[in-house]
């Protein structure tokens, strides 16, 4: 069963507000919105624990920063999360991350942070198959579940003499992108990108030797490129709980992505839509893999045949993940109700319409070329509901 989403009423709680304390690895906007989140939920504050506070997190009223001196040296980090349970004993602990490694960090760390915190999130096992891009798309072909044709390059040789790259015969331009940006993440090289768009077989060509270069030794995939613009994009975030029944589904039309090396593909300015069939193919691989936790999908229209091409999912709740709480459906209810209280609750399927941008509007409408969307976002920037974060 579904339903429009509502506000949830945090007073129905067993546990007393006061005595959940969220604590929050890493330091960008999203992590903001996690905490925005449970504030507006539950009134709590949260403690933010990274390398330096930046940004959003560095001076809000509803954080406590907690740093580290290497915010990229995992044991630090599961050391200092255990610092901050060992000084609030007695409180309900919930630990979360949002990006890949950090979600990783907690589930390679699991079995001494379950001892203190509720951990949201799924099996090492199940985050290696799903994480890696190559793998993920071999899962929804299973299914399936369209995915741009998509060629493995498999760098774990490279270090041997005689090493080569596998022949391409994807047409240019093309997509190139590494399978983990776990494996990528402390990999440094010029030029290095999240995604590359590339034009020809030169460029190819160079990013692999760039890639050898730099001792990267996991996989790249190789994809066709979906034609269409931003607006063509569209993100899926959904809860399945810890008995395996998806409580959250929400899917957006995005309007406008990052265009930064490190921040591209993620969205900067949404509206939220429901589009069933799609969610119907996130909701096919959820179950079909077992997953559980937070789930965010980036998905494309294809123009050619009106197909969604599921790009990859990623084992977290999504850096934009406001746009869920502006839409009447603040997961961290979804999240507490679950792993704190030990509750079922009504499934969701949001289908309120509103705006989420992490632009000026002025800003936005240069980006927004198709006139009726453009109508769109000037008719919900006057609505209460829609909102810009940052």
């Amino acid at each position: 069963m579904t339903q429009s989403a509502q506000p949830q009423d945090a007073s129905t709680s067993t546990v007393a507000t006061q005595d959940i304390l969220p604590v929050i690895l890493g330091a960008d906007i999203g992590v903001y919105a996690l905490a925005r989140a449970f504030h507006e939920a539950y009134g709590v504050r949260s403690i933010v624990i990274s390398g330096a506070a930046v940004g959003a997190v560095a001076d809000s009223s509803i954080i406590d920063n907690s740093l580290v001196d290497d915010s990229h040296d995992p044991q630090q980090l599961v050391d200092r999360a255990l610092q901050v349970a060992a000084q609030n004993p007695g409180r309900r602990l919930v630990l979360l991350a949002n990006s890949d490694w950090l979600v990783r960090v907690i589930v390679q760390h699991r079995v001494e942070l379950e001892q203190h915190f509720v951990v949201p999130f799924l099996s090492e096992e199940l985050l290696d198959r799903i994480s890696d891009k190559a793998t993920f798309s071999e899962i929804c072909d299973e299914l399936g579940i369209s995915v741009p044709r998509t060629i493995v390059q498999d760098f774990a040789g490279a270090a041997e003499p005689g090493w080569a790259p596998v022949p391409v015969d994807v047409g240019f331009p093309l997509i190139a992108k590494a399978a983990s940006s776990a494996d990528y993440q402390d990999v440094e090289f010029e030029g290095k990108k999240k995604v590359f768009e590339i034009e020809t077989q030169t460029e190819l060509d160079e990013l692999w030797v760039s890639l050898q270069a730099a001792g990267y030794r996991g996989r790249f995939v190789v994809q066709e490129l979906i034609p269409g613009d931003d607006t063509q994009m569209r993100s899926i975030t959904s809860y399945t709980d810890s008995r395996g029944e998806i409580t959250l589904l929400c899917s957006a039309h995005v309007l406008l992505e990052e265009h930064t090396p490190s921040g591209l593909g993620n969205p900067a300015a949404m509206i939220t839509r429901r589009f069933d069939d799609m969610l119907e193919q996130a909701r096919q691989f959820l179950v079909a893999t077992g997953y559980v936790g937070f789930a965010n999908f980036d998905v494309k229209v294809d123009p050619r045949d009106g197909s969604f091409r599921f790009f990859e999912v990623n084992p977290r709740i999504g850096r934009n993940n406001y746009y869920l709480t502006a839409a009447g459906a603040n997961p961290m209810t979804f999240l507490v109700e679950d792993r704190v209280h030990g509750r079922a609750v009504e499934p969701v399927v949001v289908d309120t319409e509103i705006l989420y941008s992490i632009l000026p509007n002025r800003l936005l409408l240069r980006y927004v070329v198709d006139p009726a969307l453009r109508a769109t976002v000037t008719g919900l920037t006057s609505l209460p509901g829609s909102c810009r974060q940052g």
